[in-house]
């Protein structure tokens, strides 16, 4: 019964120290600045003056922007291709690159908890054995005793957050979380974009084809004009070997082509987590990509919260402000409490006896006097590091406004160089047809047919690489303007803001 008393009395001496601790853990204060949101100036914006889109030619679709419109999660089915939506979705299940992300965070997240650990008593279990062998007659005596000794108890020990040390931590470790789960969207976006990119160049590349293979057809119609006419007896042979020469010329045009395409499959396979083959890309044509006409656009307000990249600078930017919290409580005094209940005897039998309990508590204060200026030198290293960081932020939202500007421009471009193109490839045609006939009378020379033939395989070219460029740089917007990742299946990773 005394001993149930005694243990029941030192329960409540560690308790009521426990106690104690909590209050003055409620009581301390938290150094160090709060973070805020950087301001974005409300004056900030991508042109200007705002971009409007012209009219791309009789045959191809006029693009409209809808600013403000929101940009779909899987922003890639706006080309209306189930090839591509298939491609995406195979990259995004299989990609080592994502695979690499997500654990990246989760151990970040495990380092959000070991943080935490710092708020709450330590306890452990300590057990010993000894034997020993000690003289009872002096140092030369003869006789000697040999003993056991046998322990057992807990241990506890806890250091009030007097200053906000592990509060600050704990907010640091959180944003550097938060950096890791922006970096995993956009690693999301980045393979996304490269999926659909390459997607497109693969069809740039098939559209080139067509274009050299028509090209190519028509250096064959003039070999085989000019050899009707040699026939006749009105061309030389030269006329034969010039015009053979240039369906040569523009038959070597196809190579470069085929590696391109073959390039983009091979790339497609490894975005997919797989070797080129183990996997075969589908086709991509751009009759089974559809052209978004209405292009939805970020609002220059919104672009911040809506680029990973941003809000990664932005969560890098609340650990470094946490950090100098963490470097300015070092400069302040640090209490440590502990408390300790042991049972001690010299035979496994008598240890849980009553009478071989001891017990200890105990109180430390650390206060720092003189480190030869180390701590304050970390506190300002760590505020160096916040303006650092704060700089990599200012220059991250600069380099988002400007590619967004710039990809807004090219859409513009886009359709007024597809425009000029579809326009030259028309008149070049009709002056191809007109060209052959006249040679065919005799109204005109050969070299007249491939000056004429010329113009009109810059122009099939032209026509067939503008069109290519207006998907891209389609493409690189959505990419830009953040890709709509909040509402997309790596939403689940977006922090609370």
């Amino acid at each position: 019964m005394n001993s149930i008393r005694a243990r029941g009395a030192t329960a409540r001496r560690i308790l009521s120290v426990l106690l104690l601790a909590l209050l003055i853990m409620l009581d301390g204060c938290v150094v160090g600045p709060d973070f805020s949101k950087p301001a974005t100036s409300p004056e900030a914006g991508f042109r200007p003056t705002p971009v409007t889109l012209p009219p791309a030619g009789p045959t191809d679709p006029q693009q409209h922007l809808q600013p403000g419109a929101e940009i779909v999660g899987q922003w890639w089915t706006l080309f209306r291709s189930d090839e591509l939506d298939a491609t995406l979705s195979l990259a995004i299940g299989q990609s080592p690159t994502l695979d690499t992300a997500r654990a990246t965070l989760a151990q970040a997240q495990q380092a959000i908890l070991v943080a935490r650990g710092g708020y709450y008593p330590q306890a452990d279990l300590a057990a010993g054995a000894e034997r020993e062998r000690v003289s009872i007659n002096g140092f030369d005596g003869a006789e000697h005793a040999t003993g056991s000794l046998f322990s057992i108890g807990p241990t506890v020990s806890y250091s009030p957050d007097l200053f906000g040390r592990v509060r600050r931590q704990v907010e640091e470790n959180t944003a550097l979380a938060d950096v890791q789960r922006y970096a995993l969207a956009a690693a999301w976006l980045a393979l996304t974009g490269n999926a659909v990119n390459t997607a497109i160049t693969s069809a740039s590349a098939r559209e080139q084809m067509r274009a050299v293979q028509d090209i190519i057809a028509v250096d064959q119609r003039n070999v085989d004009l000019v050899e009707i006419e040699r026939s006749a007896g009105k061309a030389a042979r030269t006329d034969v070997l010039v015009a053979q020469s240039q369906l040569a010329a523009d038959v070597a045009l196809l190579p470069p082509l085929k590696q391109q395409l073959s390039a983009a499959h091979d790339a497609l396979a490894i975005l997919v987590g797989t070797t080129p083959a183990q996997w075969a890309a589908p086709r991509f044509d751009f009759d089974m990509l559809v052209l978004p006409v209405d292009v939805p656009v970020t609002l220059p307000s919104a672009l911040v919260r809506a680029r990973p990249d941003i809000l990664a600078a932005e969560a890098q930017l609340h650990a470094a402000s946490a950090a100098i919290g963490v470097a300015t409580a070092q400069l302040h005094p640090n209490i440590t409490l502990s408390a300790s209940w042991t049972q001690e005897a010299g035979s496994m039998g008598a240890l849980f006896e009553g009478a071989n309990g001891l017990w200890s508590v105990a109180a430390g204060l650390t206060a720092p006097l003189f480190h030869g200026g180390a701590l304050k030198a970390q506190q300002q290293a760590a505020v160096d590091a916040f303006d650092a960081q704060l700089g990599v932020y200012r220059q991250t939202v600069l380099a988002a406004f400007g590619q967004v500007a710039d990809t807004l421009k090219a859409l513009q471009h886009d359709a007024e160089e597809l425009a000029a193109q579809r326009a030259a490839l028309d008149s070049a045609q009709a002056s191809l047809a007109l060209s052959q006939e006249s040679y065919k009378v005799g109204a005109a020379s050969l070299l007249d047919v491939l000056v004429v033939q010329r113009l009109f395989a810059e122009a099939r070219l032209g026509y067939a690489r503008a069109k290519g460029q207006r998907y891209l740089d389609t493409a690189q917007l959505f990419e830009a303007t953040g890709g709509g990742w909040q509402a997309s299946a790596a939403s689940d990773t977006a922090p609370a803001r």
